[in-house]
């Protein structure tokens, strides 16, 4: 089973990239306008730099996001397993008592 891909032209910063992807075109085409939206962010607050400088930025900007979501879902990930465990050891406790 093979999945076909398409190729989506996206408009980024006023250039015209095509994205072959296997991905949703929807999907695409909302990646595309988060990044148009980062660089003009950048472009706005910093409007003397270059188009490659602001594309870094955007970049920095967005990974800097990417991470922050990673260290959350990490944080969140382990309070779960600490609650899970925390139950696990009640039950242990539990048990041991019905067991006397």
């Amino acid at each position: 089973m093979s999945t076909s891909k398409v190729t989506v032209k996206l408009n980024i910063y006023g250039e015209e990239y095509p994205v072959k992807s296997e991905a949703d075109i929807a999907y695409i085409e909302q990646v595309g306008l988060y990044v148009d939206k980062k660089m003009k962010e950048v472009a706005e607050k910093l409007p003397q730099y270059s188009t490659s400088k602001v594309a870094v930025l955007a970049a920095l900007n967005i990974a800097d996001e990417l991470f922050k979501e990673r260290q959350e879902k990490e944080k969140q990930l382990l309070e779960v397993e600490q609650k899970a465990n925390n139950l696990l050891e009640w039950l242990d406790n539990r048990l041991a008592e019905v067991e006397l």
